[in-house]
């Protein structure tokens, strides 16, 4: 399939500078934090959806914080039954998504069944639509993997397009699914991880697909194993090529200006847990 941008480059540093929402709209810069844990989210915006809970997808019930103040615009939690995400109705696409993953419910090898579909729980302007994919040469990519899910209804949940960002194509089914398959082999055989896995727009030009959705120059997915106390994070290019390293949650933390897990120690932070050649 051709890439096909239906809008013109941004030119910005989302990560690293302030930026001008899609909307044309500056974004103001609030106090880094502003999204802790458990509480308010973003623009006021109150945690969870249907009144659910998130905090046990977390590691101690700590919600990852955006240490970058930057991205805390138009952010909110939103809980499904087994995995959460912080979504940007500036990106409009999650910024992380969060999960436990435990050898008893990855034995469950529920069967894949597609069904992607815009999450009724955001506001219809800040989230996206099947029509923003069509025909724009990149993949619905899940954050949160469909052959995580233990349910048939955490498997349906897996398609919101809360839980996708537009993802080139060849890493998507590539380097991106193996590293998916190896943090699952990795949870089998020590019997629990936290995960959580997210997105970084960085660069001096960022693109958007139907004019609304931006696309990501980067991945993570960071992994904690709370018997050891041992941490890493997988690093990703959002292109075709083979581009990752694996890095320390400290590391990974200034990359993205996100903490996936800001209640374990500096010392696990600081080292590097051997995580598998995807």
């Amino acid at each position: 399939m051709k890439i096909k941008f239906a809008s013109q480059p941004i030119t910005a540093l989302f990560i690293l500078g302030s930026l001008t929402a899609c909307s044309g709209v500056a974004i103001p810069v609030p106090v880094p934090g502003g999204s802790g844990a458990g509480g308010a989210v973003g623009n006021g915006m109150t945690a969870g959806s249907e009144g659910n809970s998130c905090q046990g997808d977390y590691f101690n019930g700590a919600q990852p914080r955006l240490v970058n103040g930057n991205l805390t615009s138009q952010t909110r939690a939103v809980c499904f039954s087994e995995y959460s995400v912080l979504h940007s109705g500036v990106t409009r696409t999650p910024l992380w998504a969060s999960e436990r993953l435990t050898a008893g419910e990855l034995l469950a090898n529920i069967d894949r069944k597609d069904n992607f579909h815009a999450e009724p729980s955001l506001p219809a302007a800040q989230r996206a639509e099947l029509a923003d994919y069509a025909n724009s040469g990149y993949d619905r990519g899940h954050l949160a993997p469909a052959a995580d899910m233990p349910t048939v209804e955490a498997m349906s949940e897996s398609f919101s397009l809360a839980n996708m960002t537009p993802q080139n194509p060849t890493n998507n089914r590539g380097l991106w699914s193996a590293i998916e398959s190896k943090t699952r082999n990795l949870a089998m055989q020590r019997g629990e991880l936290f995960v959580v896995s997210g997105v970084v727009f960085a660069g001096a030009t960022l693109q958007r697909i139907n004019n609304r959705v931006l696309v990501p120059s980067n991945y993570f997915k960071a992994v904690y194993d709370a018997n050891t106390g041992e941490s890493g994070a997988y690093w990703v290019a959002n292109d075709a090529n083979r581009n990752y390293k694996v890095v320390s949650i400290a590391e990974l933390t200034q990359l993205a200006g996100i903490d996936p897990f800001p209640g374990i120690s500096a010392a696990s932070k600081a080292a590097v847990m051997p995580l598998p050649q995807p």
